[in-house]
């Protein structure tokens, strides 16, 4: 085992996954960078520099999961931070489509079934094999922590509102997945309560990302902040809530 803490993003070899990981190199972890693509995951973490490594991760794939369990245990021999993040909002929006076209073409009475299941397969199903996965790892580690990359778009309460200004985007494929995500997130933190693991999940915000062809209104690094600050919390820290950088999100 070796004496730094360890950490895996998911998704890391672009994006906010990507900038999460650079922000833990510089807090002293290795940082396993997750991603479907060896050779993209390989780039980003020669990138990153000599305390990344590339570790290939299709979170919707059991076989690469378990591959990666077994080689953080061989290569690494500890897990002491898991970043569930990576996530996809579509599986093939046209780009020409402007936001309003692509959610007016998944509303519940027109939306295709196999969008959600595909969106639903990396966004919920993929988070909970992979910390099925390093969860016995995680239990080992003196002070693990796990982070889920959600969104406030999923937040029920505030969708419930009205005046919402997001609320006419809610729909059933990328904000009800992060819906999906939160109560597995809160179902994460009723089971591993009293124990060395905290999980938490993050909203970034509106981050300019791949996921949103480059619309969003925040930088890497402030889309970065709010996953970091949970992976660094102390015994102390939070455990089973929904932030952003600005405070606490209701669910």
């Amino acid at each position: 085992m070796q004496n730094k803490p360890v950490a895996l993003v998911t998704g890391a070899n672009q994006g906010i996954g990507f900038q999460i990981a650079k922000d833990l190199l510089s807090h002293g972890f290795t940082v396993l960078v997750g991603s479907r693509d060896v050779a993209r995951g390989e780039t980003a973490a020669t990138e990153l520099g000599t305390d990344a490594h590339a570790l290939q991760l299709d979170v919707t794939d059991t076989a690469s999961i378990a591959g990666a369990a077994a080689r953080i245990r061989s290569e690494f021999g500890r897990l002491d931070v898991l970043i569930n993040n990576a996530a996809i909002s579509n599986t093939g929006r046209d780009p020409n489509m402007t936001v309003m076209e692509y959610v007016q073409s998944t509303r519940v009475s027109n939306v295709r079934l196999d969008e959600i299941r595909a969106v639903f397969e990396t966004n919920v199903i993929g988070v909970v094999a992979v910390t099925q996965a390093l969860l016995p790892l995680l239990r080992e580690a003196p002070s693990a922590r796990i982070v889920n990359v959600s969104s406030s778009v999923g937040s029920l309460t505030l969708n419930s509102d009205p005046a919402y200004p997001y609320r006419p985007i809610f729909g059933p494929v990328y904000p009800a997945s992060k819906t999906a995500l939160n109560a597995m997130t809160v179902a994460m933190a009723a089971e591993l309560e009293g124990t060395n693991i905290k999980v938490n999940a993050a909203c970034p915000g509106y981050t300019k990302t791949n996921l949103n062809n480059y619309s969003g209104t925040q930088t890497l690094e402030e889309g970065a902040r709010e996953p970091v600050r949970l992976a660094l919390i102390g015994d102390d820290g939070p455990h089973g809530s929904f932030s952003n950088s600005a405070g606490p999100l209701p669910w």
